[in-house]
């Protein structure tokens, strides 16, 4: 089928709370579910696109479908072009702004939008976007929170199940001697060949992110994620320049023209778009195009499955965020073998939905 005939004929939402099998135990909070926005795409021609959104709080959930409604019915019957979709949809949300709830649902919907046109030329989504199948390097980012160091020690060799060669542990406690501690006994149990990033979701401000970041680079990590606010460019480009761990930021970049903003005040030393929030599919091609320039290595934040895909059609492809956080709603949750996601050959991102979890988990 030609996608380019493909029509916009509705689209349904559907919240779940996703139980984890680890909390996410970060500096700011702890999150225990995964409120998610389940997204069908329907179209005129019977080829239905799949995609969801992490929500991170369960009413922000209901929020979002809201949010989705209002698109349906702004562009239902218009063809199925992600590309002008966005541009349309960009003006009708201009008065209220095209941020925070908003934006997720707009990122959601593209992501359905370009899962549709996959679809319909029975192709996965990585060959659509001018990209090959192909595992995936992936590290696993399923726990290593702000425990115990005893707790630490036995997660960290769990996570390395499915032959993973790099895991993420979250930093930002209460004080430097704290943080080393946790990372010190997580490297200690840790095979040599196996790669530790960090994470303080944002959790310092300019003069104590200097100290510790500075501090930890004895500690043999990979980098250091989001030290300090996420938007303080002067800041982290200052870090950067004074740390000798590559600085890792870019989950918290809406639209690629954050990102573009941030490459060119020299930011980061690597960088991380979260498709949701840098705009969908369509956002996530237009800054892989700046990291390609820029020559910035880009990882993925979160939603692997169609992470995959993205991260195989840019230049830059550096590492892909795991998270098993979608396997309970899915027909096939994404397959790792040796720390590498492999991805299916499946047209679309290979996402369906596992009919009997999503009714069980869906929220009312």
């Amino acid at each position: 089928m030609d996608n380019k005939l493909l029509t916009l004929r509705g689209v349904t939402v559907t919240p779940v709370n996703v139980p984890m099998k680890r909390p996410l135990v970060t500096s700011v909070q702890t999150i225990v579910s995964a409120p998610m926005l389940l997204i069908d795409v329907q179209t005129q021609e019977g080829v239905t696109g799949h995609a969801y959104v992490f929500c991170y709080l369960q009413r922000l959930a209901v929020a979002v479908k809201a949010a989705c409604d209002e698109i349906a019915e702004a562009v239902t019957g218009e063809r199925l072009a992600p590309r002008h979709l966005a541009a349309q949809l960009k003006r009708h949300f201009r008065l209220v702004g095209a941020t925070g709830v908003v934006n997720t649902a707009l990122a959601g919907f593209d992501m359905a939008c370009w899962d549709a046109m996959a679809r319909a030329t029975g192709s996965p989504l990585v060959e659509l976007l001018g990209g090959r199948r192909r595992p995936i390097r992936a590290y696993n980012s399923c726990g290593l929170g702000m425990s115990a160091p005893e707790t630490l020690a036995a997660e960290a060799l769990e996570l390395l199940e499915g032959g993973f060669k790099a895991v993420k542990i979250r930093l930002g406690r209460a004080d430097l001697e704290a943080d080393l501690r946790a990372v010190r006994t997580v490297r200690r149990v840790l095979p040599a060949d196996v790669v530790l990033m960090a994470d303080y979701n944002q959790a310092l401000g300019r003069a104590e992110a200097l100290q510790r970041c500075r501090a930890l680079d004895d500690e043999g990590l990979y980098w250091i994620e989001e030290p300090i606010r996420h938007d303080d460019y002067p800041g982290c480009a200052a870090l950067a320049a004074s740390v000798a761990t590559p600085i890792q930021i870019g989950e918290n970049f809406v639209g690629p023209q954050a990102m573009a903003l941030a490459l060119a005040a020299n930011a980061c030393d690597y960088c991380m778009p979260d498709v949701e929030r840098i705009g969908g599919v369509t956002g996530w091609m237009d800054a892989a195009a700046l990291a390609a320039v820029s020559g910035t290595p880009m990882s993925s934040h979160l939603m692997p499955e169609i992470s995959a895909h993205l991260l195989a059609a840019s230049a830059s492809c550096h590492w892909l965020e795991y998270v098993d956080w979608a396997d309970a709603i899915l027909q096939e949750p994404l397959q790792v073998v040796d720390g590498h996601v492999q991805m299916p050959d499946r047209p679309g991102s290979g996402i369906d939905w596992d009919a009997k979890a999503v009714r069980r988990l869906r929220i009312e």
